[in-house]
């Protein structure tokens, strides 16, 4: 837990920077599912829940410890981030305000897979189980129903996937 709260601080450089509060509480629930027993769990989990719901109200940002991250994930603006807790996000994810990440039907299982290095602009929705690839950039306000190929721009209501030029 300690290796991801320093490289998060790398990335943040700040305590009054609201995404670093969130990753703090983010790593807090994933570290007390290592405590195997129960009863030594049990005040953990109770703490977290806690901060969860403190943070969601501080910040507007919802990211539950069941999220998979990968390393570098940066939250760049706070507020009104939701991302589903069966999300799997890749390496060097950089996510901005107002960005939904989940189910696109309610009742339905399967939220995003997305790859490396993937810049989600302002606003963007991108739902139901989708794969999004490595090297894309999804702009502001985009909806991304379908699939992304790597190296890709995904912009507009719905998404149009485009070619990144090099």
């Amino acid at each position: 837990m300690f290796e991801n709260i320093r490289a998060d601080w790398q990335h943040y450089q700040s305590f009054s920077r609201q995404g670093f509060w969130v990753m703090l509480v983010y790593r807090l629930g994933r570290w007390r599912y290592c405590i195997e027993s129960r009863w030594l769990r049990l005040p953990f989990s109770v703490l977290y829940k806690i901060l969860h719901v403190t943070i969601q109200i501080l910040t507007g940002i919802d990211l539950p410890c069941e999220v998979v991250l990968g390393r570098g994930f940066v939250i760049e603006h706070f507020g009104g981030i939701i991302i589903s807790g069966d999300t799997v996000f890749g390496d060097d994810v950089v996510i901005r305000n107002g960005v939904t990440i989940g189910l696109r039907h309610r009742g339905v299982r399967g939220a995003p897979v997305i790859g490396n290095r993937v810049d989600i602009g302002a606003g963007a929705k991108i739902l139901g189980p989708i794969t999004i690839g490595d090297d894309v950039a999804i702009g502001a306000n985009a909806v991304v129903i379908c699939d992304v190929p790597a190296n890709s721009i995904a912009v507009g209501v719905p998404a149009r996937i485009l070619p990144r030029k090099k």
